[in-house]
C-alpha cells in the first residue's frame, strides 16, 4: 500500500505553553496526552489514542460510557457548551473526585 503513513497512534506538536508529562493537550479537535514535558515553543509527542486519568472538574457526577468534554485549561467536564469534545468516560467519577479515565478521542 503506497498511501500508508502512520498508524496515527502519536502525533508531534509545538507547545504553546508548558506541557507536563501526561497532561491532555488539545490540537484543534483532536485530545492528545504528552508522552513527556515540553516547554513552550519546544516539540512534544502526544498519544491520541487510549484510555487516560485525566484531571475533572470536582463538582460533575459523570456516569461510565458518558461523553466527556475538555476546557481550555485541560479539565475534563460533562459539560458540551463551550468546550471540546474529549472522549467517553470509562469510568464513572461522581463529585468530589478530581480525575477520571478517558478514553480520547472515542
Amino acid at each position: 500500500m503506497k498511501n500508508y503513513v502512520e498508524d496515527g497512534n502519536t502525533i508531534d506538536f509545538t507547545a504553546t505553553a508548558d506541557v507536563a508529562s501526561g497532561a491532555p493537550v488539545l490540537l484543534g479537535k483532536v485530545v492528545v496526552v504528552s508522552l513527556g514535558a515540553v516547554l513552550t515553543g519546544a516539540v512534544g509527542v502526544g498519544v491520541a489514542e487510549g484510555v487516560f486519568e485525566l484531571p475533572k472538574v470536582t463538582a460533575d457526577d459523570i456516569g461510565q460510557g458518558a461523553q466527556v468534554y475538555i476546557k481550555s485549561d485541560g479539565m475534563i467536564t460533562s459539560v458540551a457548551s463551550g468546550n471540546t469534545l474529549a472522549g467517553k468516560a470509562w469510568a464513572a467519577a461522581g463529585n468530589p473526585s478530581d480525575t477520571i479515565w478517558v478514553k480520547i478521542n472515542a
